[in-house]
């Protein structure tokens, strides 16, 4: 998948110029190919774009949701809470009055995947699915994710880490549901709370 081609395609779209496009482009590629970045980088967000390339025409506003997946984890850090707000923020503060995007649902949809809550926008609903549609990979590609943020948080020792992470991933089992589309619910919902439950009893089962 050529990430540059589409990212240059969409913000060609939406009102930009060449030079600033690869600019850009050269800021995003840095921010999300930091070494400190395990699972939040380019693979990340190419796992992403692959669903919504799928699901593009369930979408009312297909162009703010891709911009929003190229922008929603730029800012990362293991040891804050703000990242998806930092993110939205960034994301806005390249958008000139002149580009053809509605930025209120750009920063909302972002700011959604902190959460990863329902969403009154069907849209935003799907790209939280897109976000979480690696809990319902195969074990053996769930097991290569949730190590992979455990390097994310490798500033943390397990004695903090894992009641964390088994906290976090609780709160997901609470909810009545984990996906918030339809079709992510058929196809996946069963999947991912098994691969959720059995990391929380690796977790918990080394303490």
């Amino acid at each position: 998948m050529n990430l540059n081609k589409i990212y240059t395609d969409l913000l060609l779209i939406i009102g930009f110029q060449n030079q600033e496009i690869q600019q850009n482009w050269d800021i995003l590629e840095k921010a999300y190919s930091k070494k400190s970045r395990y699972y939040h980088n380019l693979t990340h967000l190419e796992e992403m774009i692959a669903s919504f390339e799928i699901y593009r025409n369930r979408l009312q506003n297909p162009n703010e949701i891709l911009f929003s997946i190229f922008y929603h984890d730029v800012v990362y850090s293991a040891s804050k809470k703000d990242n998806e707000l930092k993110s939205a923020e960034f994301a806005l503060s390249i958008l000139s009055e002149k580009i053809k995007l509605d930025k209120q649902f750009v920063f909302d949809a972002i700011c959604a995947t902190q959460l990863h809550a329902y969403n009154e926008n069907e849209d935003i609903n799907w790209l939280i699915d897109f976000d979480l549609k690696i809990l319902a990979k195969d074990w053996d590609d769930y097991k290569i994710y949730f190590e992979q943020i455990r390097k994310e948080y490798r500033i943390y020792p397990d004695f903090l880490y894992k009641p964390g992470r088994a906290k976090a991933l609780k709160h997901f089992l609470e909810y009545e549901f984990i996906f918030q589309t339809d079709e992510f619910r058929s196809l996946y919902e069963e999947k991912a709370r098994r691969n959720i439950e059995k990391e929380i009893s690796l977790l918990e089962s080394k303490k």
